[in-house]
């Protein structure tokens, strides 16, 4: 069963990925979480197929994306363009951006409220 909110982590590096994965699944333990780190050689990148695999296995409609570097953002540009879900590519401090969403969405708030407290967050 999907779930209304989820959030997606992309990084360059896997292990950045992967830990702040962990770090978010502490607090944020109902919140679908996935992430995309690396090339698909295991080195520093990003890569399409990581981030639409982490898009698809993602168990929510709406998907809000953080990414660390202009690549992983262009790469999640190209990933929204390709699938079926709502992907929500957000302009925040990655760690802060990622962990106040889950948070929210774990505590069960609505599209809005969590908006509102990204807003802050973003970057200009």
């Amino acid at each position: 069963m999907s779930k209304p909110f989820g959030v997606l982590l992309a990084s360059h590096v896997e292990e950045l990925a992967f830990g702040v994965y962990k770090l978010l699944k502490e607090s944020a333990t109902n919140t679908p979480l996935t992430y995309a780190g690396g090339t698909d050689e295991g080195n520093i990148g990003s890569s399409f197929d990581k981030i639409m695999q982490a898009v698809e296995e993602n168990e929510a409609d709406h998907i809000y994306a953080f990414y660390d570097l202009g690549s992983a953002k262009m790469t999640l540009e190209m990933v929204s363009e390709m699938c079926d879900k709502s992907i929500e590519i957000v302009d925040c401090a990655f760690i802060e951006g990622a962990f106040t969403a889950s948070v929210l969405i774990n505590g069960g708030n609505e599209k809005e409220a969590i908006d509102k407290q990204l807003t802050p967050l973003k970057i200009k």
